[in-house]
């Protein structure tokens, strides 16, 4: 697979993590939800995101 698969399923995963953290523990846990959105629509911009460099340094393939 490759980073940006990587990438989307992380983001996947942890959209609903946090949107199950939210109905079971608190709402608190949606503003996580939101900066997981607001950094993948900065990513659609800039085609820059932290996790597609940590990735690369686990030596994950472009």
């Amino acid at each position: 697979m490759t980073v940006e698969r990587y990438l989307r399923g992380i983001a996947g995963f942890f959209v609903l993590v946090s949107i199950l953290l939210a109905h079971y523990h608190s709402a608190y846990w949606l503003f996580f939800t939101g900066f997981v959105g607001l950094n993948l629509l900065q990513s659609a911009f800039t085609n820059w995101c932290p996790m597609m460099d940590i990735l690369k340094r686990l030596g994950v393939k472009s």
